[in-house]
Formats: C-alpha cells, sequence, structure tokens
C-alpha cells in the first residue's frame, strides 16, 4: 500500500522545517501532490510559502524534512529530482537582451535536454504558450503578459512532471491574465501543478485542492469540491484561518 501511495505523488513532503537564525519561518509543514493534481497554496505576505516553494524546488535546504519529487528523494539525489521539476518564480528569471528563441535553447540546455532534441523542444513549448510568432523578438520588448509565457515555457521546456508557479499572474491586466489561467488549465490537464497565487479567483477557477499556510503553519488543507459541498466560501475561508496576521 506505501508503494502506491507513493507512486501515486507527484510531491510528498514531511515535516519540513524552515529557520534562519533563531526564526523559525515554516515549522513542521506536509504537503503532498497528487499527480494530475492542481493545488492552490495561498498564505498571506510573510506567511511561509515562498520558503516552502524553494524548498520544494531544491533551491533552498530545510531545517529538517524530507522532500520527494516523483518517488526521489530530493535531498539524496537532487539532479534526478530537479530533471522532474519545472520552477516559475515570482520574478521570472528572464535575460530581457536575449530573443525568445535564444533565451529558451538557453534554458533547454541549463534543463539538460538532449542537442538533438533542443529544436522539437522548442518548437512545441513555444506553440504551447502561444509564442510561435515572437521567437525572434528581444524579451524586453515583449509585454508583461508575454513575459509571463516566456518564464512558463522556461519552466516546461524539458517536459517536467511537475509544475511550481509562484504568483504567474502578478501585474496582468485581466486580459492578460484569463490567458495565463487558460494555459495553466491547459498544463495541467498533462501535469501536476502548484499554483501560489494572491488571487483567490484563480485558485477557484483553476485548482481541484487549496492548501493554506499562516506564520509557517498548514491551517486548511481541503479539496475545493468539498469546501463548495459544505458551502464554505473560500475568501470567508481564508480570512478565518488567516485573521490578525502580520504582514512582512
Amino acid at each position: 500500500m506505501m508503494a502506491e501511495r507513493n507512486a501515486s505523488m507527484a510531491i510528498s513532503a514531511r515535516g519540513l522545517c524552515r529557520c534562519f537564525g533563531t526564526r523559525a519561518a515554516v515549522h513542521d509543514v506536509n504537503l503532498e501532490l497528487r499527480r494530475g493534481e492542481v493545488l492552490g497554496f495561498l498564505g498571506p505576505n510573510g506567511a511561509g510559502k515562498t520558503t516552502i516553494m524553494r524548498m520544494l524546488t531544491g533551491n533552498l535546504t530545510p531545517s529538517s524534512g524530507t522532500v520527494e519529487i516523483c518517488g526521489i528523494d530530493l535531498l539524496g539525489k537532487p539532479r534526478e529530482a530537479k530533471a522532474c521539476i519545472g520552477y516559475l518564480p515570482e520574478i521570472p528569471p528572464l535575460y530581457r537582451e536575449l530573443t525568445v528563441n535564444e533565451y529558451l535553447r538557453f534554458a533547454a540546455r541549463l534543463h539538460r535536454v538532449h542537442s538533438a532534441k533542443i529544436h522539437s523542444a522548442l518548437a512545441k513549448v513555444t506553440q504551447r504558450c502561444g509564442l510561435s510568432s515572437t521567437g525572434d523578438r528581444l524579451i524586453g520588448s515583449l509585454s508583461k503578459g508575454y513575459q509571463q509565457r516566456v518564464g512558463i515555457a522556461q519552466a516546461i521546456i524539458h517536459d517536467p512532471e511537475v509544475i511550481i508557479l509562484d504568483e504567474p499572474t502578478a501585474g496582468l491586466d485581466p486580459n492578460q491574465i484569463r490567458e495565463i489561467r487558460t494555459l495553466i488549465r491547459d498544463l495541467a490537464a498533462e501535469r501536476s501543478v502548484i499554483l501560489s497565487t494572491h488571487i483567490l479567483s484563480e485558485v477557484d477557477n483553476v485548482c481541484d485542492r487549496v492548501q493554506i499556510v499562516h506564520e509557517g503553519r498548514t491551517v486548511l488543507d481541503e479539496y475545493m469540491e468539498r469546501l463548495k459541498q459544505k458551502g464554505t466560501n473560500l475568501e470567508e475561508s481564508f480570512a478565518h484561518f488567516t485573521k490578525n496576521h502580520a504582514t512582512s
């Protein structure tokens, strides 16, 4: 049974803690992402979301706890585990002086895509992200919405099983938000996704399950369908579980 459970998990994190000096930013957090699931990851500013995502992606070592990505121990086999992850941080890691295609070829090499497969990977990801007509344009000349598309493209060019998106629609106008939401739904049809956002309607529209953290601890972990069956409003739940929070 345990082997079957692990096989169904895209991410399994247990007992995650992270201290910065004497301050504990994350306290004993468990997080599971099932294969084919979209998890909305919520919390007020300073709740520990970004710290947790950095630990899940191998960019920050936990003070204690374990992380498995598709059954691979992230701390024990970081290269193999990270190959399963596509990550879009809140500030996309873009080189504005490169063209879209130059940058994505560079990202493909960083993700160890075989040189013989880079051309086909580039064609696939630019088509998927709506970038086919912008390949020769400088990233710095693109709108914020298209820059977000490039950020998502670099996260998926190696065809990862797990995608982690941190505020992918921050700073976008309503039309751009709608376009990125559609793209996320499209990606979620084939992959497991963690979506961190402050926009609760995105979670309502896109996610299967929601996990809320507050002051470095999980305060809610529930399926969206169950919340709706209970007649529970996500905005009210968020306010209830994170009230009196201190921003940072």
